[in-house]
């Protein structure tokens, strides 16, 4: 799996060590509110071994984000295959993230996002990348703007996966980025 750096954090394929981290951020309330489900330990240790084996194999994936620092495992940022949602077929590349409470607000996403979009456009030569999150995500949605993402307000739609037992969940808002837009706001900065 590609091997990225940030000023602040490394960007790296999972290993054993992360499993504990990997559970929390996976079953915490609070960072799983936006979410309908909580994953157990075996289902989370599932998950890692399967992002794991993903990303070796693409090369790219939700990948773990380890603060330089500290050496501690924060959380996971990437460029992942989507599913079919509403406003894209599958085949489309999301970028995504999930921090553990005590890394959230410092920036780590934006940091690793803006590093996940240049290997995106440059490296896999992506035309777009999309993002979408629970309408009321004001963090993860402020998290899309800071990357320079648009929201499409004509293609937010209803989450196919999540039951309707949580209405709430339901309504996602959709964001994309273009390569062309992402060369400019480049260029500009």
């Amino acid at each position: 799996m590609i091997r990225l750096e940030t000023p602040r954090l490394i960007i790296r394929n999972w290993e054993d060590r992360d499993r504990d981290l990997f559970f929390r951020i996976n079953s915490d309330e609070e960072v799983m509110r936006f979410f309908p489900f909580r994953r157990t330990r075996d289902e989370a240790d599932a998950f890692l071994d399967s992002l794991r084996a993903g990303n070796e194999e693409r090369g790219y994936g939700f990948a773990a984000l380890e603060v330089k620092e500290s050496g501690a495992c924060a959380g996971f940022a990437g460029l992942y295959p989507s599913g079919p949602i509403p406003p894209r077929p599958a085949g489309a590349t999301e970028i995504g993230w999930r921090l553990a409470p005590e890394f959230q607000g410092k920036g780590y996403v934006t940091e690793a996002g803006e590093a996940w979009l240049r290997f995106g456009f440059e490296t896999l030569g992506l035309d777009e990348i999309v993002s979408f999150a629970v309408h009321d995500n004001h963090a993860s949605v402020g998290v899309m703007r800071r990357l320079g993402m648009r929201h499409v307000p004509g293609s937010d739609f209803d989450h196919p996966k999540v039951p309707d037992t949580h209405p709430a969940l339901k309504r996602h808002v959709f964001y994309t980025l273009a390569r062309d837009e992402w060369r400019k706001r480049q260029a500009a900065a």
